[in-house]
């Protein structure tokens, strides 16, 4: 199906049939995403040595890991409708404004979560329950991690304007070719290479830089029925407010499912 029936699909098929194909494939990426969570961890409890200690490390960073990807909800939760409501009205241009605007939002979004947790690292690493024997661990990971959140905020908050276009399957394959490629990397990097936590990172790291690269060749190219054009990338003042006021609750959701992870 190419762009332009696909769109004239999301404005004459039935609400349920739109419904059935919109939901299933993100329910799917869900259920991939937790499975290839899960196998992660396996991967990690199993270094031999120090599987326990690495383990819990890796855990303790989860809160912070959590609370930095939930500023992506403000642009997938907020921009997504907004420019899903804008194609609905036939206004294309705001539709495209709002897609470049939020795209922009995440990289400063990344630029300030980065700074403050490679900034206050340790300190908040303690906070959120690391000891001596597991905080190692946690800045091994983290450090190398938080290089791939560009990449996690774009796949992520840029996966719900693929939604809006009516492509989840396109949406869905960002996910499962960042968990198999994850997957496949984790027991290269920690025991082929030896590289334990940081070869867990790495392969994380490497895994969502796919995952955006596959989100970004569909959004600029001519299969999107809205692309991501430069031309809309200069930050606009009312469609960045109206972004964030439809945004914050998503990301107050998102945010707060880090303090569960609080060992306090």
């Amino acid at each position: 199906m190419n762009s332009k029936s696909n769109a004239q699909a999301m404005e004459t098929e039935k609400i349920s049939r739109l419904l059935a194909r919109l939901a299933i494939p993100a329910v799917v990426a869900q259920i991939i995403n937790l499975l290839y969570n899960i196998v992660d961890r396996i991967y990690i409890g199993h270094i031999p040595g120090i599987g326990t200690d690495a383990l819990a490390g890796v855990g303790v960073t989860t809160s912070l890991v959590i609370l930095i990807s939930s500023f992506s909800a403000i642009v997938g939760g907020g921009g997504a409708p907004l420019a899903a409501m804008a194609l609905g009205q036939g206004d294309r241009l705001r539709a495209g404004k709002i897609l470049g605007n939020g795209f922009v939002l995440l990289i400063l979004f990344t630029l300030f979560t980065s700074f403050i947790a490679y900034t206050f690292m340790e300190p908040i690493l303690l906070f959120t329950g690391a000891s001596e024997n597991t905080l190692e661990y946690a800045v091994d990971y983290l450090s190398i991690y938080l290089l791939g959140t560009v990449f996690v905020e774009i796949s992520t908050g840029l996966n719900s304007f693929i939604n809006a276009q009516g492509r989840p399957a396109i949406a869905m394959y960002s996910v499962l070719i960042g968990a198999l490629l994850n997957i496949i990397l984790d027991p290269i990097f920690i025991f082929w290479f030896d590289m334990g936590v940081k070869g867990a990172a790495l392969a994380t790291v490497l895994s969502q830089a796919c995952s955006a690269a596959w989100v970004l060749s569909f959004l600029f190219s001519r299969r999107a029925s809205l692309p991501l054009e430069k031309r809309n990338m200069r930050l606009s003042r009312k469609i960045v407010f109206a972004m964030l006021a439809l945004g914050i609750s998503p990301f107050i959701m998102a945010s707060t499912e880090s303090l569960v992870g609080l060992d306090r």
